[in-house]
């Protein structure tokens, strides 16, 4: 009987050289592990085949059920043909109450950012190539709606005191507040404002106080703006808004690069008294107007202030911008394309097109609490050497057509693809109203989540 208990004991193999019987056999025994490999490897390669296949079509038929664009798709925009009155009537208003001629011209102001939008989608599709929107004609088809209601001229459309020996009826006859009314009357008559409580509507409101009385019921909507110095946080955000840059009021600088012909460090021209944060322009007066190298002055919007600031600007290094009524203003753009380096005192600016231009390479920030400590600004300026502001001018030189609105690859196609780029976020908020129960209190999930319900008054 074996007593299995005890464990076997194993062979040692012989360390003397094989004989020839196991010689023999080597060979025998690779070719059997060779034959036996051969179909396992072939198997465990169908295998790897098979499941690739399973998951690619199911992530395939997945995929292709999804309704957001790709990559390649044009986000399509459809531009409401407006009553005549909330577009060139506003022109013809404002030159008539101002005993302009009666060619129709949109008057050049920093403002005009709603102008060449709408010019912009005025004409035909195919002189609009390289567009990040595409213009479509069918309001079912669109990805988003375009209002173009002259919002920021019809503001100032109607001047406090007409032209003296003009007849002041066409000036008299105008309201901006019943205009502004009218707009959200005639919108709540085509449907589609209503359809998505008006999240895929684009509204333009440049001006900081531009569609003041409706703003509350067109919130929920991507709002075109300088600012958020008169918007509540429940009105405007960075999440769903876009910021647009003003138009410059001087003349581009077309010249090289270089310090040889800016023969003053730091150069200002513009109102010194200004409310809220403008306050902060007559601090800076204070402790600038009388500094060496320092050409700071007070000035109204003229045709003579415009060719001096130009001069100024174009002869400087760097151009002060402090804040003005709102913490944005004009002068910020008339510096870039001046390629003079802003020196921006602002601390709550919001600045356009952020994701594609790092404004820490193109300008100086101070804070205010600093800036009007006397001698801290010049000095901090003076300390910058001729290289780091060559190489300041030279990021301002490549950046500056992003500031530019009649150039065909300017401010015009930036402001559309920052526009495309909410698409999405605006799809989520649709479904997400649709499908969401109705909360009491304030909903601060999101926060552009303001669940305004379009107002039919």
């Amino acid at each position: 009987m074996i007593d299995r208990s005890k464990p076997r004991r194993t062979r040692s193999l012989p360390l003397s050289p094989p004989s020839s019987n196991s010689e023999t056999l080597i060979p025998i025994l690779k070719m059997s592990r060779k034959s036996l490999l051969r179909p396992t490897f072939l198997l465990a390669l169908v295998l790897l085949l098979a499941t690739y296949a399973f998951f690619n079509t199911i992530f395939n038929s997945t995929t292709s059920n999804l309704v957001a664009p790709t990559k390649t798709d044009p986000v399509k925009i459809y531009m409401y043909n407006l009553p005549r009155k909330f577009t060139y009537g506003v022109i013809e208003h404002y030159a008539a109450a101002r005993g302009g001629s009666s060619e129709l011209k949109y008057p050049g102001n920093q403002h005009s950012a709603e102008w060449y939008l709408f010019s912009d989608l005025v004409r035909d599709e195919s002189d609009r190539a390289g567009s990040p929107v595409r213009k479509v004609l069918d309001p079912e088809d669109a990805d988003l709606f375009y209002v173009p209601f002259f919002s920021s001229l019809s503001l100032v459309a109607n001047p406090i005191r007409p032209a003296d020996g003009k007849d002041k009826s066409a000036a008299s006859s105008y309201s901006d507040e019943d205009m502004q009314e009218e707009l959200i009357q005639w919108l709540h008559g085509q449907s589609y404002l209503k359809r998505n409580n008006g999240r895929d509507h684009v509204f333009i409101c440049q001006d900081p106080n531009a569609l003041y009385k409706v703003i509350d019921r067109v919130k929920n909507g991507v709002l075109l703006l300088s600012d958020f110095g008169r918007m509540r946080s429940d009105q405007a955000s960075l999440v769903k808004d876009v910021i647009l840059p003003y138009s410059h009021r001087i003349n581009t600088f077309h010249g090289d690069i270089g310090v040889e012909h800016r023969k003053s460090l730091l150069f200002f021209m513009g109102n010194r008294y200004r409310k809220e944060g403008g306050k902060i322009r007559d601090m800076l007066f204070q402790v600038l107007e009388d500094v060496e190298d320092v050409i700071i002055k007070h000035g109204a919007q003229s045709r003579e202030s415009r060719r001096l600031a130009t001069q100024g600007m174009h002869s400087s290094k760097f151009c002060l911008h402090p804040a003005g009524d709102t913490p944005s203003a004009c002068r910020l753009f008339d510096a870039i394309v001046s390629l003079c380096i802003p020196v921006i005192v602002s601390d709550h600016i919001e600045l356009p097109f952020e994701d594609v231009i790092n404004y820490n390479k193109i300008s100086i920030f101070v804070d205010s609490t600093s800036a009007v400590k006397p001698g801290l600004l010049v000095k901090k300026l003076k300390k910058i050497p001729t290289e780091q502001i060559l190489e300041y001018q030279k990021e301002l030189k490549a950046v500056k057509r992003y500031f530019e609105y009649d150039d065909p690859n300017g401010a015009v196609n930036e402001i559309w693809r920052q526009v495309s780029m909410k698409v999405s976020l605006i799809n989520m908020m649709i479904n997400r109203d649709r499908r969401i129960v109705k909360r009491d209190g304030i909903d601060c999930s999101c926060i552009c989540a303001n669940q305004t319900e379009p107002d039919d008054n």
